[in-house]
């Protein structure tokens, strides 16, 4: 791993990085210092007590659990095949799989549409769990794979040896091995989830089961365009997610780290 031993190289890394980071600070600073202006935390108040949004966040927290879940069982699932088992033609049916990650969302914005329709899903939670959740298998997968590529098949052998079938091998190797990569998946999908706009937009039309993304649009007609108020509830739909990442910081690194693409 490259490493800066003497203080120039220290000096030079922390000026590059620093410079790095403050396009993604920058906005996020503003938006705080944004939410605070005029009445300051009277803003945070008088959003709180319009009461709408807990239901946002109930409905955002059961969309992103159920992805979650699907993503994690499902990815995990497949990526153990994809590396550790004998299926014939896996390397076409994973590369088959990946090129569902060159598909941009808008792209499919009709299809599903007209697939939500007719299975009589439209304005329910199932219409945006399932695209969310079958868009983001494939990254899923692909971490998974290569951080299971990593682990000795003699773990497996070893466990095969003392009478295990693979359903058991899967559940007492596979699971705790891969507590890293799936924080990493689990971090990842819960900010997809969390912050997807375009398909609870579309998909979405009674007011009970809009998402936090719709917050902004929600709180701009209940202020008449107060941007301090809006700013305000853009923060507060941020705080699960920062919470999140902070929690499972160091798994998700690791993780991410032993899932990337060598």
């Amino acid at each position: 791993m490259f490493e800066a031993r003497r203080w120039t190289g220290k000096l030079v890394l922390q000026i590059v990085l620093t410079l790095l980071v403050l396009p993604f600070v920058f906005p996020l600073v503003a938006m705080i210092a944004g939410s605070f202006a005029g009445t300051g935390w009277n803003n945070y108040a008088a959003v709180l007590s319009i009461g709408a949004l807990p239901q946002f966040f109930l409905n955002s927290a059961i969309i992103a659990g159920v992805v979650i879940l699907t993503v994690y069982l499902c990815g995990l699932l497949a990526a153990f095949g994809f590396s550790k088992l004998r299926i014939r033609g896996k390397e076409f049916f994973f590369w088959l799989l990946l090129l569902v990650l060159m598909l941009p969302d808008v792209t499919l914005l009709t299809p599903l549409f007209t697939t939500a329709t007719s299975l009589g899903i439209y304005d329910t939670y199932i219409a945006v769990i399932l695209p969310l959740a079958a868009l983001q298998i494939p990254f899923a997968v692909l971490l998974t794979r290569n951080f299971l590529n990593g682990l000795p098949d003699e773990f497996l052998e070893a466990v095969r040896v003392d009478g295990a079938n693979t359903w058991q091998a899967f559940v007492h190797i596979v699971i705790p091995l891969t507590r890293p990569i799936a924080a990493a998946v689990v971090i990842l999908t819960l900010i997809n989830a969390w912050n997807n706009f375009l398909l609870p937009l579309v998909f979405l039309q009674s007011p009970d089961l809009q998402t936090v993304t719709l917050v902004p649009t929600f709180f701009v007609g209940q202020f008449s365009n107060d941007q301090t108020k809006v700013l305000a509830a853009a923060v507060l739909t941020a705080i699960p997610v920062v919470v999140a990442y902070l929690c499972l910081q160091r798994l998700f690194e690791r993780g991410l780290a032993a899932g990337a693409i060598k």
